[in-house]
């Protein structure tokens, strides 16, 4: 069974000897027998292990997002395994999965998905209230999670009243406050300008880095891969590519944009 993670900081040392996801084999076919198939993943097998900061990129249609839908339980797979945090999530179904998303796995929207009636806290406080956290729990939770992600002058305020960047930053919050086995992000910067942009990842690079904070990232944008430490690119539905970051972030960028570069002449030559 994968350890629970802590959001705090581990005596500053970094654990990652546990797969906190192990996909193996997942396949994932739209459409009926006998019908107009259309298969989005084809046979894909990956491991995250705990407190990493992996990118998924791929061009449009290559299956990137239904395999973050797979992964984060929104869809299932048609053939293969998804185990999470120790659980094999794939014949899971009704209240044990919806019990087992919402205490294991934190989400990230491009769109925040904030409740404009509540205030920042309320938002980030939401995950615990659903699972009958008391209040007193739940204040101390709000109010790290905000200090670590620099927004706790904002509690009081309304989603209307913030900047896009406090807005995906009270997301973010919300997404970790539960302490789940896995940070889901899909296409979190893409609201953003690229000053929020930058801050975002900083403090989600940060989290990684030295809160043992495990995030899955689905990106389009090279910047944003490059804070990753880790990309797996996909395309037509197969694992293209696995590369891990070496050197410093601009050199990663740079072997980033090469691979695209190089799935796209591939793409054209086909």
């Amino acid at each position: 069974m994968c350890e629970k993670l802590n959001l705090y900081k581990r005596d500053g040392v970094k654990e990652m000897s546990t797969n906190v996801v192990t996909v193996e084999s997942v396949e994932k076919t739209y459409g009926k027998r006998n019908e107009n198939q259309s298969k989005a993943l084809r046979g894909v097998s990956l491991s995250i292990k705990e407190g990493e900061f992996v990118g998924i990129m791929g061009p449009s249609g290559s299956g990137k997002t239904t395999l973050l839908n797979v992964i984060s339980t929104l869809d299932q797979a048609t053939g293969g395994s998804v185990t999470i945090a120790g659980t094999n999530i794939t014949s899971m179904k009704g209240n044990a999965l919806s019990d087992f998303r919402s205490q294991k796995l934190g989400f990230i929207f491009q769109d925040f998905n904030l409740l404009e009636n509540l205030s920042i806290y309320e938002n980030i406080a939401l995950p615990l209230s659903l699972q009958g956290v008391p209040s007193s729990e739940i204040t101390g939770k709000v109010n790290e999670v905000a200090k670590k992600l620099g927004i706790t002058e904002i509690l009081t305020k309304y989603p209307t009243a913030v900047s896009g960047g406090q807005k995906q930053r009270t997301a973010a919050a919300r997404a970790l406050v539960h302490n789940p086995a896995i940070v889901l992000a899909d296409e979190p910067t893409g609201a953003l300008d690229s000053k929020n942009a930058k801050s975002l990842l900083e403090a989600m690079q940060d989290l990684h880095e030295n809160h043992n904070v495990s995030i899955l990232m689905v990106t389009h944008d090279a910047f944003s891969a490059s804070y990753c430490e880790r990309i797996l690119f996909i395309q037509d539905g197969l694992l293209y590519k696995e590369l891990k970051r070496q050197g410093t972030r601009e050199s990663f960028y740079q072997d980033i944009l090469g691979v695209l570069a190089h799935m796209g002449s591939a793409a054209e030559s086909k």
